[in-house]
């Protein structure tokens, strides 16, 4: 792989966060995006590459699905719970099952290890042109319970909220679909996986918990109302909407 593939002219210096666990590739695609004029951040695995998506808002993030500490689709289908920036897959799982999976969890492009780098700049430059400016990931604020999905922090009543992983993802997802029902497959699609849409006991537990941790009263809830049967809605109101 030659990391100074002949440059084209870039339109603007978009960001791009690399988020490897091999020293070597994060090492070759940091030389080889600078000399195309990109600016660029890396992250040796799953966690620090979520907190830079959200602390520095990439123009487009390369992720690698082999990290050490979260498997790269999890990590994509967490990502989407609030961004929708750019995401080229980097895989050696060539399969037409695994890209579809891929695609499906909200990547944008898929290269295969070894990879051209010449074919994996045009792959960048044609998401660069096409992306829009992407809407910011919402935060919720009643007065009470504070949310903000691109720095990942949840506050009561001023202090600090630890939720595990799931218990997050959960309550990022239902904030982004605010005052509609998620429905119990979808929810559990997308916290456990495809093979789990049948096993309702891991939502009730998991609800319960974040229940509990946002002091919320599932016979008279403020934030998360349950529709029988059916899924979970969001109801909580910002504070800014209650004043109009």
């Amino acid at each position: 792989m030659n990391p100074n593939p002949t440059r084209e002219p870039t339109t603007a210096a978009a960001l791009i966060l690399v988020v490897d666990d091999e020293p070597q590739i994060r090492k070759f695609l940091d030389i080889s995006l600078r000399a195309q004029g990109y600016r660029v951040q890396t992250a040796d695995n799953g966690q620090a590459g979520l907190a830079a998506a959200a602390a520095a808002n990439p123009d487009l993030v390369i992720l690698d699905l082999g990290l050490p500490d979260i498997d790269g689709g999890e990590l994509l289908r967490e990502l989407r719970q609030w961004s929708a920036t750019p995401v080229i897959v980097l895989t050696v799982r060539a399969s037409e099952t695994e890209k579809v999976r891929l695609l499906d969890a909200g990547a944008n492009d898929y290269v295969t290890k070894p990879f051209g780098i010449q074919e994996l700049m045009a792959r960048i430059r044609a998401l660069l042109r096409t992306r829009g400016d992407s809407a910011a990931p919402p935060r919720f604020d009643d007065g009470r319970l504070q949310v903000d999905l691109a720095r990942r922090e949840v506050r009561l009543d001023g202090s600090a909220v630890a939720l595990a992983r799931k218990e997050y993802a959960l309550l990022a997802l239902l904030i982004q679909h605010a005052g509609r029902v998620v429905t119990q497959p979808q929810l559990l699609r997308e916290l456990w996986g495809p093979t789990h849409e049948e096993d309702t006991h891991y939502l009730r537990v998991l609800v319960g918990k974040l229940r509990q941790k946002l002091g919320d009263d599932a016979a008279d809830p403020r934030y998360i109302a349950t529709e029988s049967g059916v899924g979970l809605r969001f109801i909580g109101v910002n504070a800014g909407d209650a004043a109009r």
